[in-house]
Protein backbone atom coordinates (compact mmCIF):
# COMPACT_ATOMS: atom_id res chain seq x y z
CA UNK A 1 0.00 0.00 0.00
CA UNK A 2 1.43 3.76 -0.94
CA UNK A 3 -0.04 6.76 0.09
CA UNK A 4 -1.23 9.09 -2.46
CA UNK A 5 -1.41 12.85 -2.13
CA UNK A 6 -3.30 15.05 -4.61
CA UNK A 7 -2.15 18.98 -4.57
CA UNK A 8 -4.12 21.53 -6.46
CA UNK A 9 -1.97 24.21 -7.67
CA UNK A 10 -1.12 27.28 -5.72
CA UNK A 11 -3.76 29.70 -6.61
CA UNK A 12 -3.79 33.45 -4.70
CA UNK A 13 -7.19 34.35 -3.83
CA UNK A 14 -7.33 37.12 -5.94
CA UNK A 15 -7.08 34.90 -8.94
CA UNK A 16 -9.54 32.23 -7.23
CA UNK A 17 -12.46 33.56 -8.83
CA UNK A 18 -10.84 32.88 -12.37
CA UNK A 19 -10.41 28.98 -12.04
CA UNK A 20 -12.46 27.18 -14.48
CA UNK A 21 -14.81 24.50 -13.83
CA UNK A 22 -15.55 21.85 -16.52
CA UNK A 23 -18.89 20.03 -16.42
CA UNK A 24 -18.82 17.94 -19.85
CA UNK A 25 -17.66 19.87 -22.42
CA UNK A 26 -19.02 23.18 -20.82
CA UNK A 27 -16.05 25.58 -19.16
CA UNK A 28 -17.55 27.74 -16.16
CA UNK A 29 -15.88 29.93 -14.69
CA UNK A 30 -15.86 29.73 -10.37
CA UNK A 31 -17.50 33.42 -9.77
CA UNK A 32 -20.03 32.25 -12.81
CA UNK A 33 -21.53 29.32 -10.45
CA UNK A 34 -20.41 30.37 -6.98
CA UNK A 35 -20.07 33.53 -4.65
CA UNK A 36 -16.54 33.81 -2.85
CA UNK A 37 -16.34 35.25 0.55
CA UNK A 38 -13.56 35.32 2.72
CA UNK A 39 -14.09 33.88 5.96
CA UNK A 40 -11.92 32.99 9.70
CA UNK A 41 -12.17 29.51 10.34
CA UNK A 42 -10.43 27.92 13.85
CA UNK A 43 -7.12 25.81 12.98
CA UNK A 44 -8.49 23.48 15.64
CA UNK A 45 -11.95 22.12 16.64
CA UNK A 46 -12.06 21.89 20.41
CA UNK A 47 -14.94 19.90 22.24
CA UNK A 48 -15.69 19.54 25.93
CA UNK A 49 -17.77 16.46 26.66
CA UNK A 50 -19.05 15.43 23.35
CA UNK A 51 -19.96 19.82 23.13
CA UNK A 52 -18.07 22.10 20.87
CA UNK A 53 -16.43 24.57 22.27
CA UNK A 54 -14.36 28.16 21.38
CA UNK A 55 -11.51 29.14 23.45
CA UNK A 56 -10.28 32.97 24.14
CA UNK A 57 -7.24 33.63 26.12
CA UNK A 58 -5.02 36.34 27.10
CA UNK A 59 -2.04 36.88 29.01
CA UNK A 60 -2.31 38.91 32.50
CA UNK A 61 -0.44 42.30 33.19
CA UNK A 62 2.01 42.05 36.01
CA UNK A 63 0.38 42.97 39.20
CA UNK A 64 -3.21 42.51 38.01
CA UNK A 65 -4.88 39.67 40.28
CA UNK A 66 -6.60 36.94 38.31
CA UNK A 67 -10.35 37.01 39.89
CA UNK A 68 -10.41 41.01 39.19
CA UNK A 69 -10.06 40.37 35.58
CA UNK A 70 -12.65 37.36 35.66
CA UNK A 71 -15.19 39.92 37.12
CA UNK A 72 -14.75 42.37 34.41
CA UNK A 73 -15.15 39.71 31.51
CA UNK A 74 -18.62 38.49 33.46
CA UNK A 75 -19.45 41.92 33.59
CA UNK A 76 -18.84 42.66 30.12
CA UNK A 77 -20.04 39.47 28.99
CA UNK A 78 -22.96 39.69 30.98
CA UNK A 79 -25.31 41.88 28.06
CA UNK A 80 -24.32 39.41 25.17
CA UNK A 81 -27.71 37.35 23.92
CA UNK A 82 -26.57 34.23 22.73
CA UNK A 83 -28.18 31.57 20.74
CA UNK A 84 -29.75 28.86 21.96
CA UNK A 85 -27.65 26.14 23.26
CA UNK A 86 -24.64 29.11 23.72
CA UNK A 87 -23.21 29.86 27.53
CA UNK A 88 -19.89 31.62 28.08
CA UNK A 89 -17.91 30.01 30.83
CA UNK A 90 -14.67 31.36 32.35
CA UNK A 91 -12.46 28.36 32.61
CA UNK A 92 -8.93 27.44 33.14
CA UNK A 93 -6.93 28.81 36.13
CA UNK A 94 -10.29 30.91 36.92
CA UNK A 95 -12.11 27.98 37.64
CA UNK A 96 -9.32 26.11 40.03
CA UNK A 97 -9.41 29.13 41.87
CA UNK A 98 -12.97 28.81 42.30
CA UNK A 99 -12.75 25.35 43.29
CA UNK A 100 -10.00 25.93 45.72
CA UNK A 101 -11.98 28.40 47.21
CA UNK A 102 -14.87 26.46 47.96
CA UNK A 103 -12.87 23.87 49.13
CA UNK A 104 -11.28 26.15 51.65
CA UNK A 105 -14.34 28.02 52.06
CA UNK A 106 -16.16 24.26 53.70
CA UNK A 107 -12.39 23.89 55.31
CA UNK A 108 -13.08 27.24 57.55
CA UNK A 109 -16.34 26.39 58.98
CA UNK A 110 -15.23 23.12 59.66
CA UNK A 111 -12.62 24.56 61.95
CA UNK A 112 -14.65 26.75 64.01
CA UNK A 113 -16.91 23.45 64.06
CA UNK A 114 -14.13 21.37 65.80
CA UNK A 115 -12.75 24.31 67.99
CA UNK A 116 -16.50 24.90 69.36
CA UNK A 117 -16.67 21.29 70.53
CA UNK A 118 -12.91 21.16 71.76
CA UNK A 119 -14.03 24.44 73.72
CA UNK A 120 -17.73 22.94 74.50
CA UNK A 121 -16.14 19.86 76.30
CA UNK A 122 -13.30 21.93 77.91
CA UNK A 123 -15.05 24.03 79.69
CA UNK A 124 -18.14 21.76 80.11
CA UNK A 125 -20.56 24.30 78.69
CA UNK A 126 -22.34 25.53 75.71
CA UNK A 127 -22.60 29.07 76.62
CA UNK A 128 -18.46 30.15 77.24
CA UNK A 129 -17.14 28.29 74.39
CA UNK A 130 -19.58 30.71 71.76
CA UNK A 131 -17.85 33.49 73.86
CA UNK A 132 -14.80 32.30 72.60
CA UNK A 133 -15.96 31.36 69.22
CA UNK A 134 -16.99 35.29 69.04
CA UNK A 135 -13.10 35.96 68.86
CA UNK A 136 -12.69 34.68 65.25
CA UNK A 137 -15.41 37.05 63.08
CA UNK A 138 -13.21 39.85 65.05
CA UNK A 139 -9.89 38.39 63.43
CA UNK A 140 -11.61 37.76 60.04
CA UNK A 141 -12.40 41.12 59.96
CA UNK A 142 -9.36 42.57 60.65
CA UNK A 143 -7.59 40.04 57.83
CA UNK A 144 -10.13 41.90 55.52
CA UNK A 145 -9.97 45.57 56.75
CA UNK A 146 -5.91 44.71 56.32
CA UNK A 147 -6.18 43.95 52.36
CA UNK A 148 -8.66 46.46 51.71
CA UNK A 149 -6.36 49.22 52.90
CA UNK A 150 -3.14 47.69 51.41
CA UNK A 151 -5.52 47.43 48.17
CA UNK A 152 -4.37 43.62 47.67
CA UNK A 153 -6.42 40.66 46.51
CA UNK A 154 -8.01 37.73 48.48
CA UNK A 155 -6.27 35.13 47.38
CA UNK A 156 -5.92 31.52 48.45
CA UNK A 157 -3.08 31.92 50.27
CA UNK A 158 -4.40 34.41 52.22
CA UNK A 159 -7.73 31.97 52.94
CA UNK A 160 -5.08 29.97 54.49
CA UNK A 161 -3.99 32.42 56.83
CA UNK A 162 -7.42 33.02 57.90
CA UNK A 163 -8.11 29.07 58.57
CA UNK A 164 -5.04 29.70 60.58
CA UNK A 165 -6.33 32.35 62.58
CA UNK A 166 -9.73 29.87 63.95
CA UNK A 167 -6.62 28.45 65.98
CA UNK A 168 -4.82 31.07 67.12
CA UNK A 169 -7.01 33.77 67.48
CA UNK A 170 -9.13 31.90 70.20
CA UNK A 171 -5.78 31.22 72.54
CA UNK A 172 -6.37 34.87 74.08
CA UNK A 173 -9.98 34.71 74.43
CA UNK A 174 -9.11 31.12 76.17
CA UNK A 175 -6.77 32.72 78.64
CA UNK A 176 -9.09 35.56 79.86
CA UNK A 177 -12.60 33.01 80.57
CA UNK A 178 -10.69 30.50 81.46
CA UNK A 179 -9.49 33.12 84.54
CA UNK A 180 -12.79 34.50 84.73
CA UNK A 181 -14.42 31.00 85.59
CA UNK A 182 -11.53 30.59 87.84
CA UNK A 183 -12.16 33.99 89.64
CA UNK A 184 -15.78 33.03 90.17
CA UNK A 185 -15.35 29.24 91.59
CA UNK A 186 -13.24 30.88 93.95
CA UNK A 187 -16.24 32.83 95.09
CA UNK A 188 -15.68 36.51 93.90
CA UNK A 189 -18.68 37.75 91.82
CA UNK A 190 -18.92 38.59 88.24
CA UNK A 191 -18.49 41.89 87.59
CA UNK A 192 -14.90 42.26 90.24
CA UNK A 193 -13.66 38.74 88.38
CA UNK A 194 -13.99 40.16 84.93
CA UNK A 195 -12.20 43.30 86.03
CA UNK A 196 -9.88 41.54 87.84
CA UNK A 197 -9.06 38.56 84.89
CA UNK A 198 -8.31 41.45 82.88
CA UNK A 199 -6.18 43.25 85.14
CA UNK A 200 -3.98 40.08 85.61
CA UNK A 201 -4.14 38.38 81.86
CA UNK A 202 -3.65 41.83 79.72
CA UNK A 203 0.56 41.28 79.75
CA UNK A 204 0.44 37.26 78.78
CA UNK A 205 -2.18 38.10 75.65
CA UNK A 206 0.05 41.06 74.77
CA UNK A 207 2.70 38.86 74.28
CA UNK A 208 1.12 36.20 72.95
CA UNK A 209 -0.16 38.10 70.29
CA UNK A 210 3.16 40.77 69.73
CA UNK A 211 5.18 37.29 69.38
CA UNK A 212 2.93 35.99 66.71
CA UNK A 213 2.62 39.85 64.86
CA UNK A 214 6.40 40.04 65.24
CA UNK A 215 7.60 36.51 64.09
CA UNK A 216 5.43 37.28 60.84
CA UNK A 217 6.50 40.56 59.78
CA UNK A 218 9.56 38.67 57.95
CA UNK A 219 7.05 37.07 55.22
CA UNK A 220 5.61 40.29 54.58
CA UNK A 221 8.27 41.65 53.53
CA UNK A 222 9.99 38.75 52.17
CA UNK A 223 12.30 38.32 49.26
CA UNK A 224 12.63 35.88 46.75
CA UNK A 225 10.44 34.08 43.63
CA UNK A 226 7.87 32.75 46.55
CA UNK A 227 7.25 35.85 48.52
CA UNK A 228 3.95 36.42 46.66
CA UNK A 229 3.04 33.50 48.34
CA UNK A 230 3.93 33.89 51.94
CA UNK A 231 3.14 37.10 52.37
CA UNK A 232 -0.77 37.11 51.55
CA UNK A 233 -1.28 34.64 54.34
CA UNK A 234 1.04 36.25 56.94
CA UNK A 235 -0.32 39.38 56.31
CA UNK A 236 -4.06 37.89 56.98
CA UNK A 237 -2.49 36.69 60.32
CA UNK A 238 -0.75 39.70 61.48
CA UNK A 239 -4.20 41.71 60.41
CA UNK A 240 -6.68 39.00 62.23
CA UNK A 241 -4.17 39.15 65.55
CA UNK A 242 -3.97 42.86 65.88
CA UNK A 243 -7.87 43.47 66.17
CA UNK A 244 -8.81 40.08 68.10
CA UNK A 245 -6.20 41.28 70.43
CA UNK A 246 -7.70 44.34 70.73
CA UNK A 247 -11.46 43.33 70.98
CA UNK A 248 -10.84 40.16 72.86
CA UNK A 249 -9.60 43.05 75.91
CA UNK A 250 -12.59 45.06 75.18
CA UNK A 251 -15.68 42.96 73.88
CA UNK A 252 -15.37 39.46 74.93
CA UNK A 253 -15.91 41.06 78.50
CA UNK A 254 -18.82 42.40 77.96
CA UNK A 255 -20.20 39.64 75.74
CA UNK A 256 -18.99 36.80 78.75
CA UNK A 257 -21.15 39.30 81.36
CA UNK A 258 -24.27 39.06 79.22
CA UNK A 259 -24.47 35.76 78.37
CA UNK A 260 -23.62 34.75 81.76
CA UNK A 261 -26.59 36.94 82.71
CA UNK A 262 -28.53 35.46 80.46
CA UNK A 263 -27.37 31.92 81.64
CA UNK A 264 -28.79 32.75 85.04
CA UNK A 265 -31.86 33.87 84.71
CA UNK A 266 -32.64 31.03 82.05
CA UNK A 267 -31.37 27.94 85.09
CA UNK A 268 -33.34 30.18 87.66
CA UNK A 269 -36.56 30.24 85.43
CA UNK A 270 -36.07 26.30 85.07
CA UNK A 271 -35.87 25.57 88.11
CA UNK A 272 -38.87 28.11 89.00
Amino acid sequence: MRDITIKLPETPLSDLGNMNVRSGNQVYRLTEIAELHEGVSPREIYRRNQNRIARVSAQLEPGIALQHVAGEIRTATADITLPADYSIRITGDEEKRQESMAGLGFALILSIVLVYMVMASQFESLIHPFTVILTIPFAITGSLLTFFILGRPLNIMALIGIIMLAGIAVNNSIILIDRINQLIREGMNRKDAIIYAGQQRIRPILMTSLTTILALLPLTIGMGESASLRSPMALAVIGGMVTSTLLTLVVIPCVYDVLDRLRRVSSSSAKG
